[in-house]
């Protein structure tokens, strides 16, 4: 019997992976069941995403988050701080033992304290340090404002738009991570409570210099920010040889994402398009993905800074001290293991740079 069990148990998840590739689970983010079951469990002590199968021969425990398949990433929890549910997703905060605090979106680490800067740092820098003397930025999501910490170092800068939906997730990080949320109060700054999309569609042509979309993960509404609908909004909200960096998920897990993220932006960006990558050990495989893509006009060199963080004046932001990124970093971002390059060659063409 306990043979039989487990033989079935086997079954059902091999016929799960062959149905669909484990790299991609594109076609199941919509599927309202899963959907439903994207919340955060805390069992024993520990935060994960875990669906429990009980056999006769014991208790067996599957990842059932449909980007992540047959995975389950778990942090001890020390305490639960916070745990609320919005109009759009159920916002966690707890403290966990190795990271400290921790906020979770629908069951998905947004981020830690201790993992944080290697993100933030990486999303704002990378765009902004490509180009010379930015000036009007476009913040899509970011409600924890870390991003808008970043880009306040940048002393060029004269404004910042934030464009986010969520207000919990904005009063959430206010309360339990200021250290990130402190770039809310920054004079530069103008929150809007909004839809990125219908707030792209409403900006005037060419306004920004840069957009950084630091979107959550594309399941339900935030699957719009990955496609070519979106780019092209963002294209032209850009001025020419303005700058797009937007999160572009793993390259370990996701290169069917990334294949279809890169399409999009070829057709909407006249300019470059790159992938660069860097290590959050709390986010799923331990690396997390962006796609850096460039409008017609003055030529974008992304691998090699032109605005290097060491010469900006006020890059030491309220005493806070860059933690990851620096200009070395920035060019070793664009290097790219072998496989990556051959999964992804279709897409190499003279406006696709690996």
């Amino acid at each position: 019997m306990e043979r039989d069990a487990e033989r079935g148990l086997e079954g059902q998840v091999n016929q799960s992976q062959a149905a669909i590739p484990s790299c991609c689970l594109k076609a199941r983010t919509f599927d309202p069941e899963l959907q439903a079951n994207c919340v955060s469990k805390v069992v024993s002590g520990w935060f994960s995403k875990p669906r429990t199968v009980t056999g006769n021969s014991g208790r067996y425990m599957f990842f059932n988050n449909p980007m992540w398949p047959g995975e389950a990433h778990s942090l001890q929890v020390e305490k639960i701080l916070f745990r609320e549910k919005s109009e759009y997703q159920e916002i966690l905060v707890f403290q966990s033992s190795t990271y400290g605090k921790v906020l979770v979106l629908d069951g998905i680490v947004q981020l830690a304290e201790k993992d944080e800067c290697a993100y933030q740092e990486m999303i704002a820098h990378l765009p902004l340090c490509s180009i010379v003397s930015p000036k009007n930025v476009l913040v899509v999501g970011g409600g924890d404002g870390g991003v808008l910490r970043e880009i306040s170092r940048h002393s060029s800068v004269k404004h910042i738009d934030i464009c986010e939906m969520d207000t919990m997730v904005i009063d959430a990080s206010m309360m339990f991570f200021p250290e990130l949320a402190i770039g809310f109060e920054d004079h530069r700054v103008q929150l809007h409570i909004s839809d990125a999309i219908e707030f792209l569609k409403n900006a005037p042509e060419g306004q920004y210099d840069a957009i950084i979309v630091d979107s959550s993960d594309p399941l339900g509404p935030a699957q719009e920010l990955v496609e070519r609908s979106f780019f092209q909004a963002t294209a032209r909200a850009l001025r020419p040889g303005g700058v797009l960096c937007s999160m572009a998920e793993s390259m370990w897990l996701h290169t069917h994402l990334i294949e279809d993220m890169i399409t999009a932006c070829k057709e909407s960006f006249k300019g470059s398009v790159h992938y660069a990558w860097t290590s959050v050990p709390t986010y799923p495989s331990g690396i997390i993905g962006f796609l850096l893509c460039s409008t017609e006009g003055p030529p974008v060199d992304f691998l090699n800074p032109v605005n290097p963080i060491e010469k900006i004046d006020g890059a030491i932001n309220n005493g806070r001290e860059l933690r990851f990124y620096n200009s070395e970093i920035h060019t070793a971002a664009f290097a790219l293991p072998s496989f990556l390059k051959r999964e992804l060659c279709v897409y190499s063409t003279s406006s696709v740079q690996f």
